[in-house]
């Protein structure tokens, strides 16, 4: 998440305008009254793209601009069949349900999404000729498609991605009140073979989280009457559930007044066939000397990073990262290496760069 985004959005509260965006075949209910932004986002070169679903072309079309393909979210409700609706209150568009439930907030200054309660500061849906649109790649990184895609011919075919066979839930930890609510998101699985494995899993994911309530409601128990309203709440995403491994991201945010809250992030990633809880040197073990080769990569990318303090000598847990496809990210915490505007470091590597040639980091796993 970046953390910058976090920030506004709790300032902005009330002041989120709507949109009034259309989706395709006319616009919702809730959005008949309002009249699209007097400043619409600039135009870009852009060229339209041919949509397929499973290798059938679609009514709707996308468009390629800045290096990408934007999906008109029509294409998510009228081909894919994922439920659309818009809160008029909140100013928010709701796509999909489950545990890819992802909002649109469309504001003055950018249209933000968020998975799961979970902020994502590096995705942002565009306003393109008064339509609604999101990039492909918030698809294929957290809400389980693929794509073929042909740049000569504007196409692009989209498929769901073959994942492992397991269900993953949304529950919550919530404690309404005017002035310190609490509410946070988490996922719990169902499905595995293993039910130790499964209660391993979930109990280690719930643990974490009740734990940061505790600590909130304690900070709540010590508010005074004069201080500002507290709010924590929290999320997740998943970025990767193939080839037997589970891997997700959860944030918790908290303000307890002053000029900035505080979030902190963790990250699980198991193995399904036993529950285990993975780390960097289990996904890397084909590479004897990866924690060396790892760290002189991070010393170079974070010191060459904005905001930098100093301090980086070395990881000092290799549980802060989490998976993409065919890719490990490494993250730290606000404030650990970098300035708080600097958000949360993280740096991506390929397993290519990490693994000798032809060698997997689940060979062992399954």
């Amino acid at each position: 998440m970046n953390i910058i985004f976090k920030e506004q959005i709790r300032k902005w509260g009330t002041g989120m305008m709507a949109a009034g965006l259309l989706l395709g075949g006319g616009l919702l209910p809730a959005e008949a009254a309002h009249a699209a932004p007097a400043a619409a986002q600039a135009k870009a070169l852009q060229s339209s793209v041919v949509l397929k679903w499973n290798g059938v072309i679609t009514p709707q079309t996308g468009i390629y601009s800045g290096g990408k393909v934007w999906v008109p979210v029509s294409f998510l409700r009228d081909s894919l069949k994922m439920p659309v609706t818009y809160d008029q209150t909140e100013k928010t568009y709701s796509i999909g349900k489950g545990n890819t439930l992802t909002k649109l907030m469309v504001s003055d200054y950018s249209i933000a999404i968020s998975v799961n309660n979970y902020f994502l500061g590096d995705y942002e849906a565009k306003n393109i000729n008064n339509r609604l649109y999101i990039p492909f790649d918030l698809m294929t990184d957290y809400l389980g498609y693929q794509g073929d895609w042909s740049a000569s011919a504007g196409r692009l075919n989209i498929m769901k991605q073959k994942q492992n066979a397991i269900s993953i839930n949304t529950e919550s930890f919530i404690k309404e009140s005017e002035d310190a609510p609490i509410r946070l998101d988490y996922p719990q699985v169902s499905g595995l073979a293993n039910a130790d494995a499964q209660k391993k899993i979930n109990d280690m994911i719930k643990q974490q989280v009740l734990s940061y309530a505790a600590d909130a409601e304690k900070q709540i128990a010590n508010k005074s009457e004069d201080d500002r309203p507290y709010e924590f709440q929290g999320g997740y995403v998943v970025t990767y559930n193939k080839d037997g491994v589970l891997s997700l991201v959860t944030e918790q945010y908290g303000y307890t007044g002053g000029a900035h809250g505080m979030t902190y992030r963790n990250a699980f990633t198991f193995s399904l066939k036993d529950g285990k809880r993975l780390l960097i040197g289990d996904l890397l073990k084909a590479n004897p000397n990866y924690k060396k080769e790892l760290n002189a990569k991070l010393a170079k990318q974070i010191k060459a990073e904005g905001g930098y303090l100093g301090g980086f000598t070395g990881l000092n847990t290799e549980k802060y990262f989490y998976l993409k496809d065919g890719k490990l990210v490494v993250f730290f915490q606000l404030y650990e290496y970098t300035a708080y505007a600097s958000g949360f470091p993280q740096f991506t590597f390929t397993f290519k760069e990490l693994l000798p040639d032809g060698s997997s980091p689940f060979a062992t796993l399954k």
